[in-house]
């Protein structure tokens, strides 16, 4: 206990003095960032198995079924009578709820 007291007053020189930054970035990158790219791994994934009839929410929150796939965006069915065109990156997610 003694030895790791001395280490931290001063020696460790310089590594000693940015070692709580360093520590604060790597808190920061495994809290925020890595679950991000994982939910966004998953998103795309998601959004590349999607087939026609399957319901979507848009970022916008538009919810509706996808009537038609093409290679950047999709058509979908968002009420009766009217159809949308969204880019793949609009789609939010899968809509789960069932009427």
């Amino acid at each position: 206990m003694t030895m790791f007291l001395m280490l931290l007053q001063g020696g460790l020189g310089a590594i000693g003095q940015f070692l709580p930054i360093i520590l604060i970035f790597a808190v920061f990158y495994f809290l925020l960032l890595r679950p991000q790219q994982k939910r966004q791994r998953e998103l795309q994934q998601t959004i590349s198995q999607l087939k026609t009839g399957d319901r979507i929410v848009t970022t916008g929150g538009v919810i509706g079924t996808i009537t038609s796939i093409r290679d950047t965006s999709f058509l979908i069915r968002s009420a009766d009578k009217s159809i949308l065109e969204i880019a793949r990156s609009a789609v939010a997610g899968v809509d789960e709820e069932k009427k």
